[in-house]
């Protein structure tokens, strides 16, 4: 009868990236592993003459030897099913071997030969446990355990006095289980900004794949539908008119998710964010390269634009149309937000300054003077032809070329 696998053990789950990221360091330290394990069968060989019980200490070496070869084996695997539960009972069998065999030395020697010689299993191979906490749980857990290793070793030895001070055992555990620990953490976090920009990188390729699709496809066709309405006419005009809307709509969504690309980075384009402003009333010119600045003064100048666009919807009039432009002069940014409207009468903001109606003054030229640059109504005064807004904007220190 053919039995089902659950998702937690099927063989080909995609491993951890966590998992795959320390994979390298349990491999390597696993070398280490063997080495000290040919020191230890080497100190046992040198110190078993001076012991009691010599058969029963060669026992414990067997169970050192044998743990050691399960414990190597299980620790280097990092595609198992549920290899984060496997390595934590590792680790933890690899404490209790350690310190159950540090605990078993006085069981074949005498108290005056291991007080002032290494314990039966060796300081360099108990390290093995300390080095397997701090990659497994980083360098908290790693000092823990060289601490725990480390008083272990001088309570078997009896050397809380005046001994414990000049005794390097602690600080070399210690030490052991914060490098490690670190090493692992930095791993862990490479992996994952690794993986963060393959992400990144495949939608950003995805969104530029269908952005290319739909300027092939859809946009072109909702622009002849729109110039053929208009010369048509008739009922044929409503037609353009919607088919005018929809292109327009699709244009500002390729340009929004062009700018959620960039959401987590220090420089962003701020193309997209103005031409995410397009209407068919609208219209934003940029430059064909990219504009790169910071988040913050993308915000600040998007937001001022904003708050001009809505003024030309409020007061120009219900058949004003508005025009961006944005320009790059390398040391200067330069925005322009025109309108055909009705244009303002002389001295109306000073008036509404007055009033207490400051959403002209904060909403546009505070945010652009915060940046250090300056907001100039170029046509308030000539009423009946619109109006025009200047922002210049230095770049100063906020000149990143991230997108270039």
């Amino acid at each position: 009868m053919a039995t089902t696998r659950s998702p937690r053990e099927s063989p080909n789950r995609a491993p951890d990236p966590a998992d795959a990221a320390t994979a390298p360091l349990w491999r390597a330290v696993q070398a280490f592993r063997l080495v000290t394990l040919l020191y230890a069968v080497g100190q046992q060989i040198a110190s078993v003459q001076y012991y009691d019980h010599r058969l029963l200490s060669w026992f414990f070496i067997a169970l050192m030897v044998i743990w050691s070869g399960v414990s190597a084996l299980l620790l280097t695997q990092w595609h198992t099913p549920d290899t984060a539960r496997t390595r934590t009972l590792v680790v933890v069998g690899d404490h209790l071997v350690v310190i159950g065999l540090i605990a078993a030395t006085p069981l074949v020697a005498e108290y005056d030969w291991y007080h002032g010689h290494q314990p039966l299993p060796t300081t360099m191979w108990s390290a093995n446990a300390v080095i397997s906490a701090a990659i497994l749980r980083g360098p908290l857990t790693g000092v823990g355990s060289g601490l725990l290793v480390a008083a272990t070793i001088i309570t078997m030895r009896q050397q809380w006095g005046e001994d414990v001070w000049a005794d390097a055992t602690a600080p070399v555990l210690v030490s052991v289980g914060l490098a490690l620990g670190l090493a692992a953490n930095t791993a862990r976090r490479a992996q994952e900004q690794l993986q963060r920009a393959v992400r990144l990188t495949a939608a950003a390729e995805e969104r530029e794949r269908l952005a290319r699709q739909v300027h092939d496809g859809v946009l072109q066709i909702l622009s002849y539908i729109s110039r053929r309405g208009n010369e048509i006419g008739g009922p044929a005009g409503e037609l353009a008119e919607r088919a005018a809307e929809q292109e327009v709509a699709l244009r500002r969504l390729i340009s929004e998710q062009a700018a959620h690309s960039t959401a987590g980075d220090t420089a962003v384009d701020l193309r997209p964010l103005l031409t995410a402003h397009s209407t068919p009333r609208v219209v934003v010119s940029t430059p064909g390269d990219p504009v790169p600045v910071g988040r913050w003064t993308a915000e600040e100048i998007t937001a001022a634009v904003a708050a001009a666009l809505t003024n030309v919807e409020l007061h120009a009039g219900p058949d004003a149309r508005a025009y961006v432009l944005l320009e790059d002069t390398g040391s200067d940014l330069v925005v322009s937000v025109r309108d055909d409207g009705v244009g303002i009468p002389p001295g109306r903001l000073a008036e509404a300054e007055n009033e207490g109606r400051m959403g002209v003054s904060r909403s546009i030229t505070g945010r652009i003077a915060a940046l250090g640059g300056t907001a100039e109504l170029l046509t308030a005064e000539l009423v009946g032809e619109g109006t025009e807004w200047e922002f210049h904007i230095p770049r100063g220190r906020d000149n990143p070329r991230g997108l270039r």
